[in-house]
């Protein structure tokens, strides 16, 4: 599986194209990645300066991850919904599918959940496009577990728990794996938390499905 990541530090922090590798090598998926990031980066500063155009239309990729700047889709999702449209279409041109990667609220600002959601998932339904609704199992386990932190000492950016669960979305919502009992050690996670988080991506995975 190729997978070209077009983002910002929502993406890049903590490597999270590197934890779903880890995790989709234990389910013997091997999945190579490429990441276009800068940022505060929005998807039309990716449009506008070209890169992530140029390798999608090299045609190596089955999968193309889009992730908007954090907070766009609450100020303007009719902006958010146009970049999405002109990246899908380059998308589909090049052969591959769009995935939309649903970010999560700031821990001070929880009710903007509920927007992001909303833009993210017009997008999905609009366009056909793999919805990876990663802020929207934020907020389920945020809801029912203090510990581990999610969001980073900024309230915005991912801990590195926040980032390995947006993974086991990933490999959930991506690849059709269930990361339940996959025990790849990762620097810095407990094994009991990281045994937490993977359980709790696919128990609300699942309740979302039905």
């Amino acid at each position: 599986m190729r997978i070209l990541f077009v983002g910002n530090s929502f993406t890049s922090r903590n490597n999270l194209p590197g934890l779903l590798k880890g995790l989709a090598g234990a389910r013997g998926i091997d999945v190579q990645h490429k990441l276009i990031s800068a940022g505060g980066a929005s998807l039309r500063q990716h449009l506008n300066t070209g890169k992530a155009l140029e390798a999608i239309a090299g045609g190596s990729f089955d999968t193309v991850v889009l992730q908007e700047q954090s907070t766009l889709p609450v100020k303007s999702p009719a902006r958010m919904r146009d970049s999405v449209r002109d990246f899908d279409a380059a998308i589909k041109e090049a052969g591959a599918r769009t995935a939309l990667y649903l970010t999560w609220a700031r821990r001070n600002a929880p009710e903007a959940q509920e927007a992001l959601t909303s833009a993210y998932a017009g997008s999905a339904v609009e366009l056909g496009a793999t919805l990876v609704p990663v802020g929207m199992v934020w907020e389920r386990f945020l809801s029912t577990h203090d510990e581990p932190a999610l969001h980073d000492a900024d309230n915005s950016h991912p801990a590195l728990a926040g980032s390995y669960l947006a993974a086991c979305v990933f490999l959930i919502a991506l690849l059709n794996e269930d990361p339940v009992g996959i025990d790849v050690p990762v620097k810095g996670l407990d094994a009991d938390t990281a045994a937490l988080l993977r359980q709790s991506a696919w128990d609300i995975c699942e309740s979302l499905a039905g």
